[in-house]
C-alpha cells in the first residue's frame, strides 16, 4: 500500500502514460477511487427528497449505510435543531454529528463543510465574518469554497407535517472568497489538524491553489473537489480534461456532478483516474422521475460502475494513505 502515497494527478494527465496504463491493464491498476458521500447539504432538505437526512440520528444512520456501501469519506452539513431546514451555525452541532458518525463508522474520513469565505447582504449592506463554524469540531477534512458568486438559489415549498414549513422562494446567495480569506482559512485549519478540501466552481479559480502553494500555505497532496453542473463548470469531457491539466501535479482531484449529470460526470472521472463524490446534497434523484431512496443507493451505483469499469474502490485505509491522513480521529 506504500505506493498509494505516490499516486497523484500527474500520473494520469500525461497522454502516453495514461494510454500505456490503459493498454496494459485497463483501469485495474489505477489508483483505487475514493468515493465521498455528501449526505445532506446546506440548502435543500426533505422538501426536495423526504429521504434526505436532516437530524443527527438520520445523518449518522445514512453515513453508516453509505460507508457499508463503499464510501470512504462522508461530507457533513450539520443542521440547526431549531430549524432543520437550515444549516447550523453552531460548532457543537457539527461535533455531535461527527461523534455519532465515528461511533458507527470507525475508520471513515470525517469531512465537514467550512466555506471559509464571507456572505454579502446587498439589502443590509454588510459583509459577514469569515465562515469557520465547523473547524472547532475538528473534522479530519473540511471544504473551502473557493469562488465568488452572486446568484439566486431556488428552494421548494416545505409543507407540513415537515418541521418549519415555508413557501417556495428564491433566496440570494452572495458569497465571496478573497485570496487572503483562503490563506487565513487554511492556516486556521492547520491549527486544528484539518486537511483542506479545496472546492473549485470555476476553472480560473485554480490560481488560488497555485498562489497558496507558492506561499507554502498548502501541504501536498492537495485534495481538490471540482464541481461540474449546477453553478459549477459546464459538465463536458473537454472541460474536465482541461481543468485537470491546469492543476499542480501533486494534486488529487475529486469530481462532483450536480443533478442529472451526476452519473455521467462521475463515470468520466473514474475513467480518467480521478476520485468522485455522490450524495443527496448534490443530486436528489436516481433517474428520470425517480427520487433516490438514500445516500447509500447513490454510493452503490458508483461502486457498481467502478467495478464494471475495472477500477478498484478505495477502502478507508487506502483513502487515508492516498490523501496523507493519519489514524481515524476520535470524538467525544
Amino acid at each position: 500500500m506504500a505506493d498509494l502515497k505516490k499516486e497523484v494527478l500527474g500520473d494520469y494527465r500525461e497522454t502516453m502514460e495514461y494510454a500505456g496504463r490503459l493498454a496494459r491493464s485497463g483501469l485495474t491498476k489505477m489508483t483505487p477511487v475514493i468515493i465521498s458521500c455528501a449526505i445532506t447539504g446546506g440548502i435543500h432538505g426533505k422538501e426536495a427528497n423526504p429521504n434526505l437526512p436532516e437530524k443527527p440520528e438520520e445523518q449518522a444512520a445514512q453515513a453508516y449505510d453509505a460507508y457499508n456501501a463503499g464510501a470512504s469519506l462522508v461530507h457533513i452539513h450539520a443542521r440547526d435543531p431549531k430549524n432543520w431546514s437550515l444549516m447550523s451555525q453552531n460548532t457543537e452541532d457539527f461535533m455531535k454529528v461527527n461523534t455519532m458518525v465515528r461511533a458507527k463508522c470507525p475508520d471513515i474520513i470525517v469531512n465537514n463543510t467550512c466555506l471559509g469565505g464571507r456572505m454579502v447582504s446587498e439589502q443590509a449592506r454588510t459583509i459577514s465574518e469569515q465562515l469557520w463554524v465547523s473547524i472547532g469540531a475538528r473534522p479530519e477534512v473540511a471544504s473551502v469554497d473557493i469562488v465568488a458568486t452572486c446568484q439566486k438559489v431556488t428552494v421548494g415549498e416545505r409543507k407540513a407535517p415537515l418541521s418549519n414549513p415555508r413557501p417556495a422562494a428564491e433566496l440570494p446567495f452572495d458569497y465571496i472568497m478573497t485570496q487572503d480569506d483562503a490563506v487565513r482559512t487554511v492556516q486556521e485549519m492547520e491549527k486544528f489538524g484539518v486537511k483542506p478540501e479545496l472546492e473549485l466552481f470555476e476553472m480560473g479559480d485554480v490560481r488560488y491553489i497555485y498562489n497558496m502553494a507558492k506561499a507554502g500555505v498548502l501541504k501536498g497532496p492537495y485534495w481538490i473537489q471540482m464541481i461540474f453542473g449546477g453553478t459549477g463548470i459546464y459538465p463536458s469531457p473537454e472541460f474536465m480534461i482541461a481543468a485537470a491539466n491546469m492543476l499542480p501535479p501533486e494534486s488529487l482531484l475529486s469530481i462532483i456532478g450536480i443533478g442529472a449529470c451526476q452519473t455521467a460526470v462521475i463515470t468520466q472521472a473514474m475513467l480518467l483516474g480521478h476520485h468522485i463524490r455522490v450524495g443527496l446534497e448534490d443530486n436528489v434523484v436516481y433517474g428520470p422521475g425517480q427520487l433516490a431512496t438514500s445516500n447509500a443507493q447513490l454510493v452503490e451505483r458508483a461502486v457498481r460502475i467502478a467495478r464494471e469499469l475495472g477500477r478498484p474502490v478505495a477502502t478507508p485505509a487506502q483513502a487515508r494513505e492516498i490523501m496523507g491522513l493519519g489514524a481515524p480521529r476520535q470524538y467525544s
